[in-house]
């Protein structure tokens, strides 16, 4: 009896000693690579986003279209945990570090002059301000999550 009430509270603190899988966004790391099309992040300028999804898993972007189009894609059938982007006020446009903030809140600039690692790109935002007075500078258009489809999607410039 004495074993098996040893071997129970030895399952109990083992259980009770596993750290919760990491919910937080993580910094790209020099060797990190795109989900989609394997590019290395840390090569190539513009904001970068991230997906964890509820079994565990973690996709990286080399560019904010890319984690916009997965996560508005009709077909996407995985849980979604959380998803960021990076705060393009917070971080340089050329070696963007960190700065994350939510995928789904953020405010985006579609059509400005300034390319990511795919060309044109979702400039992202935490801000509608600082997403404007970027569209001011650079040109294009602020949207929020909610407002970009498929279609816009498409139209890279």
């Amino acid at each position: 009896m004495k074993s098996v009430l040893a071997f129970l509270l030895l399952c109990a603190l083992t259980a009770c000693s596993r750290a919760p899988a990491d919910e937080s966004p993580a910094s790209i790391a020099r060797d990190d690579t795109c989900s989609l099309d394997g590019m290395t992040l840390a090569d190539y300028p513009g904001p970068k986003g991230q997906i964890l999804w509820a079994d565990g898993t973690r996709d990286r972007f080399c560019d904010t279209t890319e984690l916009v189009g997965a996560l508005i894609a009709p077909e996407q059938k995985k849980g979604l945990k959380h998803a960021w982007v990076q705060d393009m006020a917070k971080t340089d446009w050329d070696k963007p570090h960190d700065a994350w903030i939510d995928a789904r809140t953020a405010f985006y600039v579609q059509g400005s002059s300034k390319h990511g690692s795919m060309g044109a790109t979702l400039a992202s935002f935490a801000r509608r301000e600082d997403a404007q007075a970027f569209a001011t500078q650079y040109g294009g258009q602020v949207l929020a999550f909610a407002e970009i489809t498929p279609a816009a999607l498409n139209r890279r410039s």
